[in-house]
């Protein structure tokens, strides 16, 4: 149900020919950067948090990690992972195919600076076999976007 929602919303959008379903599991970074056939940095992935009870997204690179004292300076609250029931309900798409596509009314989409740095990135379109091929400012854009943030780190190798 889920994946069928964000591709109706991608479909609406135009861009529903660039949706990829695998035969395999693209649920983390590591096996969507394989399932895609592309590097883990490229894809974005969707973060989702609680600040006062009102669910955030936040899609970032897939070689980055919320660095908490830039959230808690954007945010004014510490970073608090919503949990998988949480997900299911205040996002509505399941961890492993989070992504902003057809997504529940209330819930307030930012973008990372970490994406700005590729011309191509691949977020998950509603379950754990997806992936969409989109431009970070198409993403921007399909997502509604409240803005732009920099609240993210590399990982450590």
């Amino acid at each position: 149900m889920s994946f069928e929602k964000a591709k109706e919303y991608l479909d609406n959008k135009g861009f529903g020919e660039r949706v990829k379903h695998f035969d395999v599991s693209s649920a983390t970074v590591e096996l969507a950067a394989k399932a895609v056939g592309t590097e883990a940095a490229r894809i974005a992935k969707s973060l989702t948090f609680k600040i006062d009870e009102k669910p955030i997204m936040i899609i970032a690179a897939g070689d980055v990690k919320i660095d908490n004292q830039k959230y808690k300076a954007h945010f004014s609250a510490k970073a608090k992972m919503l949990s998988p029931e949480e997900v299911d309900n205040f996002i509505g798409h399941s961890i492993g195919g989070v992504c902003p596509f057809g997504i529940n009314d209330g819930v307030d989409v930012y973008l990372d600076e970490s994406l700005k740095r590729f011309d191509v990135v691949y977020p998950a379109c509603g379950d754990a076999r997806s992936a969409v091929k989109l431009t970070p400012d198409e993403l921007y854009s399909l997502a509604n976007c409240k803005s732009w943030i920099d609240v993210c780190k590399l990982l450590e190798a």
